[in-house]
């Protein structure tokens, strides 16, 4: 959406407070510049896997140094339970009611393709959808995404080069060679480029590696300008795979696939410790904001041997559910904020912040114009951390195996697992676990997350209203 040559008054208002509260956060003090913004994300990563978060078996030095540095949310959540839809909320400010993508696959619109022999129905962001690169460009940002993107399903057109990233290394649905640990091709803006080293099937460069070389390449390219860099890692979804064990190959009493799942993780957060020392050696610590996050929660398939893995390491911290799934386990993510010299060093918020946040809070740091999303603006609150503000609605649909919602305002907590069934309710002040539904105890307040669930889901070309047991398959 282009912005208008005359704003209204309520679009001057919001564009006044905006810059007031860059000015706050630093960006327009006289001789200082618009802060790097810099986004590291994991994949299929439990809120419980980082040593942070509770993790007893797997080290994660870097990311706890993240969380040392700056501030860490304890009740921060992904955009969905899947990857595609929840990086669609953090691209675009939107959450699953209104975003383009909801799903791995699409109800109907979208384009058909190929997953290996099974055809398959996506969606992909189109010509209308702006994304938080998009505005970070305008404001005179470098953009450059390195790693996974997820949100072209079969659409030539929907690469990040045509929304908003001016630089993209990395791999797309659409393109069976440039996936995997072990790619043989990469793509490179909208060209693809050999990686010999793993040709004819050879494992010479794993993709984690490549992702943080790549980061670290455009960050000294860039140094000189303000940038936005979004860090798309893989990891640790599966297949799980490593150049080695790494630290825990004598782990005595381990299967390899939990040597591998942790090594996945370790290698991943070895990339992130190069990344923060390439800011500390160019001197951009302070000029630089680093967020951290996973895309939801952890075990990529429902397998006998992910599950295993998983629960051998307290993946999702004894919350309930797994990826998939719309309770606690499958959204609640690690969410840490770091700015040195700005944020308060470890520091712990127990403010519930999503996806959908990251956009205006982006668009606040850059000094940008607000936009329209589903979120708000985390300035303040990442100045000071103990602050809550009000408590308002978040909310998450998804449509595999069928259309399910889900929904928290304050301590409260609503899922409804069917179209058309009863919402269950849980107060996560003292059921974090959801183990006991007391929705036939508060009619008053099933009623209230229910009206907001109603007023969040709007129908879409891609996820129309249908019969409730239709698949997400269909071609």
């Amino acid at each position: 959406m282009p912005i208008p040559s005359q704003l209204n008054r309520r679009e001057f208002i919001l564009s006044a407070m905006a810059a007031a509260s860059t000015f706050a956060l630093g960006a327009d003090k006289p001789g200082s510049r618009k802060p790097n913004i810099v986004f590291l994300l994991a994949d299929d990563m439990g809120y419980g896997d980082p040593a942070i978060y509770g993790q007893l078996k797997i080290k994660t030095p870097n990311i706890d140094r993240l969380a040392h540095e700056g501030v860490r949310f304890t009740q921060g959540y992904a955009g969905a339970p899947v990857c595609g839809p929840s990086r669609c909320t953090l691209m675009t400010g939107m959450n699953g009611g209104h975003a383009r993508i909801r799903d791995n696959f699409a109800l109907a619109g979208g384009h058909i393709g190929h997953k290996k022999k099974e055809q398959i129905r996506r969606a992909s962001l189109t010509s209308e959808d702006r994304t938080v690169a998009d505005y970070l460009h305008t404001a005179g940002y470098r953009t450059g995404l390195m790693g996974k993107w997820h949100l072209d399903g079969y659409d030539p057109d929907a690469i990040p080069t045509r929304h908003g990233f001016e630089e993209f290394k990395g791999w797309l649905t659409q393109i069976d060679e440039t996936q995997g640990y072990w790619p043989e091709k990469r793509c490179h803006n909208e060209q693809l480029i050999d990686i010999p080293e793993n040709a004819n099937g050879n494992h010479g460069r794993y993709d984690t590696n490549i992702i943080t070389e790549d980061s670290i390449d455009y960050i000294e390219r860039h140094q000189h300008d303000p940038f936005f860099l979004y860090v798309a890692y893989d990891s640790p979804h599966s297949p799980y795979t490593s150049p080695d064990f790494g630290p825990y190959a004598d782990h005595p009493n381990w299967a390899d696939d939990e040597k591998t799942y942790a090594a996945m993780i370790w290698y991943m957060d070895q990339g992130i410790g190069r990344i923060l020392d390439t800011l500390r050696k160019l001197h951009l610590d302070q000029d630089t904001i680093v967020f951290f996050a996973s895309d939801n929660g952890p075990r990529s398939e429902p397998t006998v041997q992910q599950t295993r893995v998983i629960d051998f390491f307290d993946s999702n911290a004894n919350l309930t559910g797994y990826k998939r799934d719309m309770y606690e386990g499958g959204i609640r993510d690690p969410w840490i904020v770091r700015w040195t010299g700005h944020i308060q060093a470890g520091t712990v918020s127990q403010m519930p912040v999503y996806f959908p946040d990251f956009l205006p809070t982006a668009l606040e740091l850059a000094g940008a114009p607000p936009e329209k999303s589903d979120g708000i603006a985390l300035g303040k609150y990442l100045l000071h951390p103990t602050e809550r503000g009000e408590d308002r609605f978040l909310y998450w649909e998804f449509y595999e195996p069928t259309y399910r919602q889900a929904a928290r305002l304050g301590k409260w907590k609503a899922v409804r697992l069917k179209r058309g069934a009863k919402l269950e309710l849980y107060d996560l002040s003292s059921d974090p676990w959801e183990s006991k539904n007391i929705a036939a105890d508060h009619p008053d307040i099933v009623q209230k997350m229910d009206k907001g669930m109603a007023e969040q889901h709007t129908a879409s070309v891609e996820y129309p209203d249908i019969d409730p047991d239709s698949s997400t398959k269909i071609p």
